[in-house]
């Protein structure tokens, strides 16, 4: 047993807000370092020499007797806990606040827009949204093929959803490349049961050009739960006239503008 060390640890471990914080720091898990709290293991020589550097002590010191390390610590001078900056909490936390009305409309979507990367070309996308703590996230899964019989390409987006002044707004990135941010503001429903959604979404191509581009979306609640392979298999890269895509959600997603129209701007969806 290796009690001394184990209290020794416990103090320096005082002067930080919790222990959680000291493993998310140092990068060790949870279970592993609640064994050398207590004393029942050592750690390493390896992850020794990361704890000592972490608290600014010296092995030597660290394996002291208690009485006698503590007596140490206490004529040094306290160890400066630099608080981590995280400037953003303060505003999400301030967003999170606004998912509460979201709960209708959790659940499994497919998602309709002109594809940004094959011009002309209709993407299904399936959309989940769930509700994880005190914030409503989600997950985007595209399967892109500019043609049958050629290479697919798969893109993972995940965001989260807040819903502010009467708009659901979704903001991602893609997650298996990191190189996309899209946003998507959606037309909330005021009926009981959740049907379509339409809105904006703005991103950039994932092609070569990588231009910024806007385009029309639609969602298309599918239920709480769905068969995700089956869901994902129907999802693809579609030609407008393919008749894969109903007439209504063509024309939500058309990406024209009447003549009067100064501004592009989402459609209502019929």
């Amino acid at each position: 047993m290796h009690q001394d060390f184990a209290k020794n640890l416990r103090l320096l471990c005082s002067y930080y807000k919790s222990v959680a914080e000291v493993c998310r720091r140092l990068k060790i898990n949870r279970p592993q370092f609640n064994r050398y709290l207590s004393g029942r293991y050592k750690p390493s020589a390896h992850s020794l020499r990361r704890l000592c550097d972490f608290f600014g002590v010296e092995e030597h010191e660290i394996l002291m007797p208690h009485s006698q390390f503590e007596l140490l610590i206490q004529v040094r001078p306290k160890p400066q806990v630099v608080e981590e900056a995280h400037p953003e909490a303060e505003h999400m936390s301030l967003l999170q606040a606004n998912s509460q009305g979201l709960e209708k409309y959790l659940g499994y979507y497919f998602e309709y827009h002109y594809s940004m990367a094959f011009p002309g070309k209709i993407l299904r996308n399936l959309l989940c949204l769930e509700r994880r703590g005190g914030g409503v996230y989600y997950q985007r899964t595209e399967r892109l093929q500019q043609a049958p019989g050629e290479r697919v390409f798969h893109s993972k987006y995940l965001g989260m959803a807040h819903l502010l002044a009467d708009r659901i707004f979704l903001v991602d990135y893609e997650s298996l490349t990191g190189n996309q941010i899209t946003q998507t503001i959606l037309i909330p429903t005021f009926k009981s049961r959740v049907g379509r959604l339409s809105g904006l979404r703005l991103g950039a191509s994932a092609s070569g050009e990588r231009i910024p581009s806007c385009t029309r979306v639609v969602l298309e609640y599918l239920g709480r739960q769905v068969d995700i392979r089956r869901t994902l298999s129907l999802c693809s890269t579609f030609d407008a006239d393919s008749g894969q895509i109903s007439g209504a959600i063509l024309n939500a997603i058309g990406n024209d503008m009447a003549p009067h129209e100064h501004h592009f701007r989402a459609r209502h969806y019929f």
